[in-house]
């Protein structure tokens, strides 16, 4: 006998679709059903191993959208932030000018108009810098921050409580939540 007999009569229509298909493909015995439950039970597996992986690539895409935010608002927000260390020189400069002028003088006619010129060069760098997120560190007669202020000298001092702020040598800024420039200060310490 031959094995053409004992397989079950296949449909001439059947016959001619699958013609060409490879024969691992094919299931040609029907007591093969356990191949069947574990070529499904592959698939299943495969298929939610895909679908895990998807998910783990919309949370990555997610990661790196919010990471590229980020960076695109810090960009904004700090953009300045190497043009506002050199102006805050500018600042300065104006205002020791300002300082330098004795009071006296700032009531005589020839200097009024350059007090009040330099007094309104300096009132427009600091509307500048608040418009910008730049404001100025709070220094004197509070207590001394290190991620505000550089101590540069000690001073004895019997009125103010040690490590108190009693004088304040170059003002310090922030932009937005961070630091631009730390104000240099002179530290109170208990007297000899």
């Amino acid at each position: 006998m031959t094995d053409d007999k004992t397989q079950p009569p296949v449909d001439q229509e059947v016959a001619k679709e699958l013609d060409g298909v490879p024969e691992e493909m094919l299931d040609n015995s029907e007591a093969d059903g356990d191949g069947v439950e574990d070529e499904l039970a592959r698939l299943r597996e495969e298929l939610e191993t895909a679908k895990q992986e998807a998910l783990y690539a919309r949370a990555e895409t997610q990661n790196v959208r919010r990471r590229l935010e980020k960076d695109i608002a810090d960009a904004r927000n700090y953009s300045a932030t190497s043009f506002a260390r050199e102006i805050l020189s500018v600042s300065d400069n104006l205002a020791r000018a300002l300082s330098a002028i004795p009071a006296d003088q700032r009531e005589d006619e020839k200097m009024k108009n350059i007090v009040t010129g330099i007094e309104a060069t300096n009132r427009e760098i600091d509307k500048v810098f608040t418009n910008h997120g730049i404001t100025r560190i709070a220094a004197m007669g509070l207590p001394l921050d290190p991620n505000q202020h550089q101590a540069m000298i000690e001073v004895p001092s019997a009125d103010a409580e040690p490590g108190t702020v009693v004088q304040e040598l170059q003002a310090g800024y922030m932009i937005k939540d961070r630091l631009l420039r730390p104000a240099m200060v002179a530290v109170a310490k208990k007297p000899d």
